[in-house]
């Protein structure tokens, strides 16, 4: 499949590039800088609010691993602007990299994760910035979207184990051990998967350490 990747430098996009590498994938990194890029692919080397719709219609697959601390917002737009790129384009598909902050606590589905007052204060303005983007992306028909939660607790450095769950339910989920969390190694194994099956057009997925 051809497969492009915004954000392929960062934490989970340089492990989702090397798992598509890995599985002979035709692989086309989307970054600012292609000095940070570690692997031998093909590289696009602009911002994302350059990008042309021509360029991105030509992958099977849009992987947006962007990742930005600062400037929150920018999860919102540039999220809105590679959606408006490849709106009606239906061969395409867009999986967003996203994060576990939109997951709802509650059976009635009226919390979610940022709404827990014990969420740390750092990282609440992040959660909420890419809630609220994803709020706008799952309304959207025009655009074959997919969005990938990986759990509460993202370890960076979490040995990859292949031993984890995929949850379909929209709901903070936790293992058997009471744990909700996932390595950044078994994290990219599932979104990869996903890239190959498909199995979520139009709806979020999470992923959770058995």
């Amino acid at each position: 499949m051809k497969i492009g990747i915004i954000g392929a430098n960062g934490n989970a996009g340089k492990l989702i590039l090397a798992e598509a590498v890995k599985r002979k994938h035709e692989v086309t990194t989307i970054v600012r800088d292609r000095s940070k890029v570690a692997e031998s692919v093909d590289v696009i080397e602009k911002d994302i609010f350059d990008l042309q719709t021509e360029e991105l219609a030509a992958f099977d697959v849009v992987v947006d691993a962007f990742g930005e601390w600062q400037n929150v917002l920018l999860h919102q737009t540039t999220l809105k602007q590679l959606a408006d790129q490849l709106s009606g384009h239906h061969h395409t598909r867009l999986l967003v990299v996203g994060s576990a902050g939109s997951l709802y606590i509650d059976e009635a589905k009226s919390s979610r994760v940022i709404d827990d007052p014990n969420m740390p204060a750092e990282f609440k303005a992040l959660a909420t910035s890419m809630a609220k983007a994803f709020d706008a992306l799952k309304i959207r028909t025009d655009v074959n979207w997919t969005y990938a939660s990986p759990a509460r607790l993202f370890v960076v450095d979490a040995p990859l184990t292949n031993r984890f769950t995929i949850v379909s339910n929209d709901r903070l989920t936790f293992n058997e051990n009471g744990e909700n969390t996932i390595g950044y190694a078994d994290f990219a194994v599932a979104v990869v998967d996903e890239i190959e099956t498909g199995d979520f057009i139009g709806k979020r997925f999470s992923v959770i350490a058995d």
